[in-house]
């Protein structure tokens, strides 16, 4: 029995996108409809300040009841609750790279089959878990931490320098395969097995959020190249897309919430009051004796969080220019401290980019596929789950053939 308790209807086609963030627990109940999300309920649950740490859940119990409080909401506007759900997941542990593998095919005259291209994508498999598993280990000090893959998804396919989306029945002599992967260490995310379990749900999938908001444009274009960053409560994730595929994804635990207490101790106020001042200074709304304050108190930390992103995006250019367009979401990105420093041209000098980065802010319409039937998801906080319910799409809906591969790839990584 769940939370809710009751008999809970046998709808396929309805699901749940649970983005448990640091500061707020966001649930959208939603229905498939001839591919399309449409988004029927929305619920919201603040979260306290022992709940969540660096976007890693600290209290099993207390996130489960919020994160219940939020579907609750949800459900009541939708009329109806799901019994399946989608979760984000984040936090600097969570890794996430694109690796390629490519092979001279023996007979290049005989038709690519999916036993051969099975094979090419445990090879990748294998190579990632393994240097996921040796990074984690060099950041926590613990030689035999066990991670588990969470996201896997063929980003390129490229026959004899031809790129294809499909590769099966083609012919040709070389092969290459480009996998993104994400690992995260098995205690966070049994945590969030733990939590779908006391809320009596389904566990669709658990998808990195980074990769969820990189995928989320309704940008159609292979040559997609942007750098996506969503800064959230506790941390600010990343994603580099080049030529349409995800090419890798970082998180550092800095975010709104590290601003908020900035902003508390100046103002000598409580964190919650401080919340609500830094959100009026946000929207131009601030007194100007505390706006001056504000303002002034922001700017050290946003020099930090500008060096931690810099330190992010240094393994990414190391062959390739950096894409100059920076799309940003999150509650945090509407700091307009945040939007100035990344327009300045200091920062981005000793990176690779190829010309002057540009800033660009996603907004909750510009998520592909969902259609917010509520009319309330309004602001770029709103984004994040929004994106994970348009990852879910294929799951609850039909799967492609790649998705069909990607699938038995994560099972068999996960025996």
């Amino acid at each position: 029995m769940g939370l809710f308790g009751g008999k809970k209807k046998q709808k396929h086609s309805w699901a749940i996108s649970l983005d448990i963030g640091t500061e707020f627990v966001k649930a959208l109940i939603f229905e498939v409809v001839d591919g399309e999300g449409h988004i029927r309920g929305v619920g919201r649950c603040r979260q306290k300040l022992s709940d969540m740490h660096g976007g890693g859940v600290t209290d099993i119990h207390g996130v489960a009841k919020n994160c219940g409080k939020a579907i609750e909401e949800a459900a009541t506007q939708a009329q109806f609750l799901p019994e399946r759900a989608i979760v984000g997941i984040a936090g600097e542990l969570v890794k996430g790279t694109t690796t390629a593998v490519k092979v001279t095919r023996a007979k290049p005259a005989t038709q690519i089959q999916m036993a051969e291209l099975q094979i090419l994508v445990n090879q990748v498999q294998a190579e990632a878990f393994r240097k996921a598993r040796a990074e984690l280990a060099v950041e926590t000090g613990q030689e035999e931490i066990d991670v588990q893959l969470v996201n896997a998804a063929i980003v390129s396919v490229v026959i004899d320098g031809y790129k294809v989306s499909n590769p099966l029945s083609y012919q040709g002599k070389e092969l290459s395969v480009g996998v993104y992967n994400a690992f995260a260490p098995i205690v966070q995310l049994g945590a969030l097995e733990t939590i779908v379990r006391e809320l009596g749900l389904e566990l669709i999938a658990v998808t990195a959020e980074p990769y969820a908001v990189a995928r989320c444009l309704n940008e159609e274009s292979t040559d997609l190249a942007a750098i996506f960053i969503d800064i959230g409560g506790g941390t600010t994730d990343i994603a580099v897309v080049r030529n349409g595929g995800v090419e890798g994804t970082r998180m550092f635990a800095i975010g709104g919430r590290a601003f908020t207490k900035r902003v508390a101790a100046v103002l000598g106020e409580s964190f919650q009051d401080a919340e609500v001042a830094k959100i009026q200074y946000s929207a131009g709304k601030l007194e100007m004796e505390k706006e001056a304050l504000v303002k002034h108190a922001l700017g050290s930390d946003i020099k930090v969080w500008l060096s931690a992103l810099k330190l992010s995006l240094e393994d990414f250019g190391e062959s390739d220019p950096l894409p100059s367009r920076l799309l940003l979401c999150g509650g945090g990105s509407d700091l307009p401290e945040v939007k100035m420093a990344l327009s300045g041209k200091d920062w981005s000098e000793d990176l690779s980019f190829a010309r002057p980065p540009e800033v660009q802010f996603i907004k909750p319409v510009d998520v592909a596929n969902m259609v917010d039937e509520t009319h309330s998801l309004q602001n770029t906080a709103d984004v994040t789950p929004m994106a994970l319910a348009n990852v879910a799409l294929d799951l609850v809906g039909e799967t492609g053939i790649l998705e069909t591969l990607m699938k038995r790839a994560v099972s068999g990584m996960k025996q």
